[in-house]
């Protein structure tokens, strides 16, 4: 492992609130309802120890999904009741053959991905999805009016090394290859007013959903 991928894991170690984090069961049970039946494999990115997946798996018993961290610690601690296998790796460059999944999911990941990794990283996603495939990612939205009436910044957490505006995610996104790319509100204010308020800056994350298509 070279200098920039000790710098990841050592920033990821450092960072805890995922692990503790109340709303990721609620984060994950939505990405549910944006999954048909036809998804069975499934990988979960960015998967720290489990906690989503094992939601999913609980409701959707006949998913089979592969959790992908950098942290093999976290990755140690997976309930290998819901996780049928485990890949650490970056997710730049992940060992695992293209066209594999029906879905990737990965809530809250994508701020922690460096800039100059962004891009490689949604290429491998949409190498890793079958053709039909659906992406669904979650990230902060820096326009969040909270943040912004306090002078706060997706930034300030130091495991947040990059930001993205829904315009420019969705770009990036068609970019790739992905197509249908749909953009909703997520966080705690949407178990309030619903995911499709025309407001967005009242939403302190966002959904990405997007297919290969």
């Amino acid at each position: 492992m070279n200098n920039d991928g000790l710098t990841i894991v050592k920033r990821n170690l450092a960072q805890h609130v995922s692990e503790e984090d109340t709303y990721t069961p609620t984060r994950y049970a939505r990405f549910l309802s944006y999954l048909g039946p036809e998804t069975i494999h499934l990988l979960d990115v960015g998967c720290n120890t489990g906690r989503g997946g094992t939601i999913m798996k609980a409701r959707r018993p006949d998913l089979r999904i592969t959790g992908l961290d950098c942290v093999s610690e976290r990755l140690s601690k997976l309930d290998r009741t819901a996780y049928e296998e485990s890949v650490c790796a970056f997710s730049h460059d992940i060992p695992l053959a293209a066209g594999r999944f029906d879905a990737i999911v990965a809530g809250e990941f994508i701020e922690h991905v460096a800039p100059p990794y962004v891009f490689p990283t949604l290429c491998e996603f949409f190498r890793l999805l079958r053709l039909r495939g659906r992406l669904l990612l979650t990230t902060p939205n820096p326009k969040y009016i909270r943040n912004r009436l306090l002078g706060r910044s997706v930034l300030l957490e130091a495991s947040h090394v990059s930001q993205h505006l829904p315009s420019s995610l969705r770009r990036r996104l068609e970019d790739v290859g992905f197509s249908s790319v749909k953009i909703y509100g997520c966080g705690r204010v949407s178990s309030l007013i619903g995911p499709h308020f025309p407001l967005r800056s009242l939403y302190g994350s966002y959904l990405v959903v997007a297919e290969k298509w």
